[in-house]
């Protein structure tokens, strides 16, 4: 019997590369619970000991590993360097009380997905009602098995480069809008287009 024949009936249908395809999906549902099980045995373990390594070593202040693991498949390890005083105060108005804003420092996030690869994200650090937070910025996705140390470190040189440059913000480089995630306060980050 053919093996690109299938039968509806008493006919006879060429399935031509249906039957690849159809291959090619139980293929792509098996390596989602593949990736599942290297992620529960392998690689949480390995980033969760290679992340906490990198903060003794490096001796980070107020950096954490944070396990987030209450949705199950869609775990997250999390590098948090936490949140501090931003040094800025807002006086509140007619009330002589200054209102301290908050800094959060930044985190670097290994996300489980929905079929079992990584998305390594990178979170800037932000000034809670200063401007606008910036999103998270995607380094990649990765299979599990493709995750190995020299990538954790790849990682931490972007994440520790993104925070460095947003903590030394200046003008002296020209930036695109919206690259640093916030904006002066009162000014606007494109100048108005003058229609004369």
């Amino acid at each position: 019997m053919d093996q690109n024949l299938f039968h509806l009936g008493n006919q006879q249908l060429d399935t031509g590369t249906l039957l690849v395809k159809i291959n090619k999906y139980k293929q792509i549902l098996q390596n989602t619970e593949d990736n599942r099980k290297v992620w529960k045995g392998e690689i949480r373990p390995m980033l969760v000991k290679a992340l906490k390594g990198i903060i003794k070593d490096a001796e980070l202040p107020k950096a954490e590993v944070i396990v987030r693991d209450n949705i199950e498949n869609l775990e997250a390890i999390i590098l948090d360097l936490g949140r501090s005083g931003s040094g800025i105060s807002e006086n509140v108005e007619d009330s002589g009380v200054k209102r301290t804003m908050i800094k959060s420092n930044g985190s670097l996030i290994y996300q489980q997905l929905f079929n079992g690869k990584i998305m390594v994200m990178v979170v800037s650090p932000y000034i809670e009602g200063y401007g606008q937070q910036k999103p998270p910025m995607t380094l990649e996705i990765l299979r599990p098995d493709e995750l190995k140390h020299p990538f954790i470190i790849r990682h931490m040189e972007a994440f520790i480069k993104d925070i460095t440059d947003w903590e030394d913000f200046d003008d002296d480089q020209p930036q695109k809008s919206g690259t640093i995630g916030f904006n002066p306060i009162g000014f606007n980050a494109e100048p108005e287009q003058n229609p004369e």
